[in-house]
C-alpha cells in the first residue's frame, strides 16, 4: 500500500507534463493565428488561413498576410522563444529566479553594438566601403552580446574554473563598461542618431520581414537546441554544483555551454528586434510555477509561453495606438515590471 501511495504523485506529475507542454503548444498557435488576424486592418480568422494556403482570392488579404504579418509573427516567435528559452537556462544555472540575460552583458552588449553602427556607421562605411550593408547594424548587435558573454567568461577563469558569485561580478563590471561607452556614443550623436538608438533599445519587429527572420532563425534554433539537451544537467545543478558533480555533471563545461548557448539565442534575437525586457524573467517563473522545476519541462515550456507572449504584445501594440505602433518593449516592460516586483515582494516573505 505504501508504495501505491508513494507513486500515485509522481505519476500525476508525470502525465501533467505533455498536458501542460500541449496547453502551452495549443495557446501558440491560438496567439500565432490572432497576429495574423490583427493589425490596421482586421482580416478574418478564415481569410487568413486561406491566405497562407494560398487560397485567397483577395490579392490585398493574400498580400498582408503572406508579406507583412507572416515574416512578423514568426520573428515573434523565434525571438520569444530565444529570451524565454535562454532566461530559463540562466536561471537554472545560476539557481536564482530573478536571473535575465541582461545579467552577463548580453543586452548591454547588443546594445554597445547596435549604437556604434548607428552613429559611427556612416563613417565607417565610408573608409571601408564592403560593410555597406543592411545586415550591418544586427550583426554588430549580435557581435556586442556574444563579445560581452566571451569577455565575462574570460574574466571570471580562474585555473580552468568559473564560480557562479564571479561570474556574476564579471557581468556587473562588464555591464558597466558596456553601459559607460554607449552613453558616449549617444553623448557624441546627432538628433537622428539618438532617435534612431532610442527606438531600437525600445524594441520593436516592425522592420524585420523575412530578411529578419533569415538571420536569426538558424543560430536562435542551434542555440535552443543545445539548451534543451542540458534540461537533465540543469536539474542537477538545482541542488548545488558540488552535488551535481557527484551526479556526473560537467560543471564547468555546462556553465560554458549554457552561457554562450543562451548568449547565442539571446544576442541573435537582440539584433533584430531590439531590447525586449522582462521576457527571460517572467516567462520561466510562470512556467516553473505551473509545472515545478523539472526543465524537461521548463525549458521547452518557456520557449513556447514566451513565443506566444511576444505574438500578444505584438498583437497589442499594433492595434493600441492605431494606426501608428507602440514600441513592443514598452508593452513587455509595462507587463513584467509589475510581475517582477510582485517576484521580489514574494520572496522577501519566504526568507
Amino acid at each position: 500500500m505504501t508504495d501505491i501511495a508513494d507513486t500515485r504523485p509522481r505519476l500525476s506529475r508525470a502525465a501533467r507534463r505533455p498536458a501542460i507542454l500541449a496547453g502551452l503548444g495549443a495557446f501558440l498557435c491560438l496567439a500565432f493565428l490572432v497576429s495574423l488576424a490583427t493589425g490596421a486592418v482586421s482580416i478574418p480568422a478564415g481569410d487568413v488561413l486561406r491566405a497562407l494556403l494560398g487560397m485567397e482570392n483577395d490579392a490585398r488579404i493574400a498580400a498582408i498576410v503572406q508579406t507583412i504579418r507572416l515574416p512578423r509573427a514568426l520573428l515573434a516567435v523565434i525571438v520569444g522563444a530565444a529570451l524565454a528559452g535562454a532566461g530559463a537556462a540562466f536561471q537554472g544555472l545560476f539557481r536564482n529566479p530573478l536571473a535575465d540575460p541582461s545579467l552577463i552583458g548580453v543586452s548591454g552588449g547588443a546594445a554597445l553594438g547596435a549604437v556604434f553602427v548607428i552613429v559611427l556607421g556612416s563613417t565607417l562605411v565610408g573608409a571601408l566601403p564592403f560593410l555597406a550593408s543592411p545586415y550591418l547594424l544586427p550583426l554588430a548587435a549580435f557581435a556586442g552580446g556574444l563579445g560581452a558573454t566571451f569577455a565575462i567568461q574570460g574574466l571570471a577563469q580562474s585555473r580552468g574554473q568559473a564560480a557562479t558569485a564571479t561570474l556574476l561580478l564579471a557581468g556587473i563590471a562588464v555591464n558597466a563598461l558596456t553601459g559607460a561607452l554607449t552613453g558616449l556614443l549617444v553623448y557624441i550623436s546627432n538628433d537622428t542618431q539618438l532617435r534612431d538608438f532610442t527606438f531600437w533599445s525600445m524594441g520593436s519587429l516592425a522592420s524585420g520581414g523575412w530578411r529578419a527572420v533569415t538571420l536569426a532563425a538558424l543560430p536562435i534554433l542551434l542555440a535552443l537546441g543545445i539548451i534543451l539537451t542540458r534540461a537533465r544537467a540543469l536539474d542537477a545543478m538545482l541542488l548545488g554544483e558540488r552535488e551535481a558533480l557527484h551526479l556526473g555533471v560537467a560543471v564547468q563545461r555546462l556553465k560554458h555551454v549554457v552561457m554562450v548557448a543562451a548568449a547565442l539565442a539571446v544576442s541573435s534575437a537582440v539584433a533584430v528586434s531590439g531590447i525586449v525586457a522582462f521576457v527571460g524573467i517572467v516567462v520561466p517563473h510562470v512556467v516553473r510555477m505551473m509545472a515545478g522545476p523539472d526543465h524537461r519541462v521548463v525549458l521547452p515550456g518557456s520557449m513556447l509561453a514566451g513565443a506566444a507572449l511576444l505574438l500578444i504584445a505584438d498583437s497589442f501594440a499594433r492595434v493600441i495606438v492605431a494606426p501608428a505602433e507602440l514600441p513592443i518593449g514598452l508593452v513587455t516592460a509595462a507587463v513584467g515590471s509589475p510581475f517582477f516586483l510582485w517576484l521580489l515582494m514574494r520572496r522577501r516573505r519566504s526568507m
